[in-house]
């Protein structure tokens, strides 16, 4: 299962026996996987002196994939037409085919790949507006989401569904989070929540792993709930999860499903792939930039909007082979990136006297990691200025949450000064880190506490 096998030229309607049989595992030995002076080499482009431990805003690419992307980006200046008449429409074929296998979709033809995951919520959010426009869905009816949604998609729910006529119920999630169980029961009440007074949920959409906080969501059983409650489609914002936790779209079971794919699988920004699983109701998807495909399918649509740079699309075999430089493929460096996450993060939570927001489990690449009380995060501003003062005086790059407390005498307290913790780092961990990156962030944040430091003393930019 470790490694992706990489793909010939095929048409859209192959058989996928007859793929598989094209298609053996390439075999390696122990000798020939990447060394760690190999990775950082990859990454000797990133900034120097700066402790990078924010893989999940905007991902890292490496040097070979980069000057890959060079390479095809000169293929179209040498000679546009051939290229986007001749070699475009096949490679990216090529792409979606590789991206079918890696999560595992039943089809080609349900794989689309766009910019990213905000794209995505524009499509699915476009089609669901229609339908409340169009009065195919009632005045009123819900659209469920989870409070800590990425903001696009709150944009896009205001942009397409509530100006048609459309309701949203927020489902706020607890954090800290001990277990599934406490989001799934959160979850339960929104869904009662929607359907109340003879609503009708048209559209859930669910995280499979949260921004900020970062938490892995039960999302395979929200899926199922969703079903039975009648919810109509399901909408899965899983723009952290390739390349960053094991993805399965036919097991997950969702209507919709988007990862970025230049956060954890090492393409340049940007490209998202969008799975549309098949029903009566695909030939209704559509791209929200028109172009003269419009009406061949959403895949097609989506692989032309226009003249623009396409490079990033195309680079999908060649960071397959990048990733099966690593022993045990993809799932080796997932493993790897989790285990690594939470042995830093609680190196770092001992040191503060603090604790994880998540059991480990329940961490991807990614961990929150409690802060100091004394610091002084009592606010969204705070937790912004925070950070942009870590990376301004000890050039350390990671982002701030705040965390309001429920009520004022509730919440995880700290060792070292006894107060209720309101501030998380979320720290990623990608091939390129070492421990030294994390042990920087933790001396900035004592050194800090070493000289009295409030969030109160910065100023906002």
């Amino acid at each position: 299962m470790g490694e992706i096998r990489s793909h010939g030229n095929h048409h859209e309607d192959d058989d996928d026996t007859d793929n598989n049989n094209h298609l053996p595992k390439k075999l390696k030995l122990s000798s020939s996987f990447i060394t760690q002076s190999q990775i950082q080499h990859e990454f000797a482009h990133h900034q120097l002196g700066v402790a990078r431990i924010n893989n999940g805003s905007f991902g890292s690419t490496p040097g070979s994939i980069i000057a890959a992307q060079k390479r095809w980006q000169l293929k179209f200046l040498q000679q546009p037409d051939d290229f986007f008449f001749n070699q475009l429409p096949t490679q990216i074929l090529r792409s979606r085919i590789l991206i079918k296998d890696l999560i595992n979709a039943e089809d080609v033809s349900e794989v689309s790949i766009v910019d990213n995951a905000t794209t995505a919520a524009a499509i699915v959010l476009q089609h669901v507006g229609w339908a409340f426009a169009e009065g195919r869905f009632n005045k009123g009816d819900v659209v469920v989401m989870l409070h800590c949604a990425f903001q696009a998609v709150k944009k896009s729910i205001e942009a397409y569904v509530t100006r048609a006529g459309g309701s949203v119920i927020v489902v706020h999630l607890p954090f800290p989070v001990n277990s599934d169980e406490e989001i799934i029961s959160e979850f339960r009440l929104g869904l009662a929540k929607g359907k109340s007074n003879g609503r009708k949920v048209r559209l859930a959409i669910i995280d499979h792993i949260t921004s900020m906080p970062s938490v892995i969501i039960p999302v395979r059983e929200l899926v199922a709930i969703c079903r039975e409650e009648g919810v109509n489609q399901v909408f899965v914002d899983a723009a952290h999860a390739v390349g960053s936790i094991p993805v399965d779209v036919k097991d997950i079971g969702a209507d919709f499903y988007v990862s970025n794919l230049h956060k954890w699988f090492f393409c340049p920004p940007s490209v998202a792939v969008l799975y549309c699983r098949k029903s009566s109701l695909s030939s209704d998807l559509h791209h929200p930039v028109v172009s003269h495909e419009y009406g061949n399918g959403l895949a097609i649509e989506s692989a032309w909007i226009g003249t623009r740079d396409y490079s990033s699309q195309l680079l999908v075999p060649e960071v397959i082979d990048f990733i099966n430089r690593f022993e045990g493929g993809i799932h080796g460096i997932m493993k790897k990136n989790h285990d690594a996450v939470i042995e830093m993060g609680k190196m770092l939570a001992k040191s503060w006297g603090t604790n994880l927001g998540t059991p480990p489990e329940m961490c991807p690449s990614m961990a929150m990691v409690g802060l100091p009380s004394s610091l002084g995060v009592f606010s969204d501003v705070d937790a912004f200025n925070l950070r942009n003062h870590l990376r301004d005086q000890f050039s350390v790059e990671v982002p701030i949450h705040y965390q309001p407390l429920k009520n004022a005498e509730a919440g995880p307290m700290d060792e070292l000064c006894c107060g209720f913790i309101t501030g998380y780092a979320r720290i990623s961990h990608q091939v390129y880190n070492t421990i030294d990156d994390y042990l920087k962030f933790r001396d900035a944040v004592n050194k800090l506490l070493q000289d009295g430091f409030n969030c109160r003393m910065l100023v906002s930019k």
